[in-house]
């Protein structure tokens, strides 16, 4: 079992920054991919951008290339999500979530967070 805590979300307006963190524990592994999705009211869950724990490659979705950065933490089993040029669009419940590969289909996952929401103001 992998337990995942989102944390870091909150209100920004427009044009601003904010950081999510995810911290991991139990049986965590150098074999796992971590990655953030997000969920806007009544839209499916979409994916936003994931890291291979080991080897730092790293995808993203195309919305939000340029404008957000995921990295990790290897000593503190952390990921983060550095998120700047926020738009109102980019208003979401946003959850972390571990698989054994890196991959963008939700479908893949096979531990979630409880997820943290963000909301931009315009």
């Amino acid at each position: 079992q992998v337990q995942l805590v989102e944390s870091g979300g909150g209100l920004v307006q427009a044009g601003g920054s904010l950081r999510l963190s995810c911290a991991a524990s139990g049986r965590t592994s150098s074999r796992y991919a971590l990655g953030w999705f997000r969920q806007a009211p009544d839209k499916e869950r979409e994916f936003v951008a994931v890291i291979y724990w080991s080897s730092d490659s790293t995808l993203y979705a195309d919305s939000v290339k340029g404008r957000f950065t995921i990295s990790r933490d290897i000593a503190k089993n952390t990921m983060y999500l550095l998120m700047a040029s926020l738009k109102p669009e980019d208003t979401a419940v946003y959850y972390c979530a571990a698989s054994r590969e890196i991959s963008t289909s939700r479908y893949t996952y096979d531990y979630w967070g409880q997820g943290t929401q963000v909301t931009v103001s315009s």
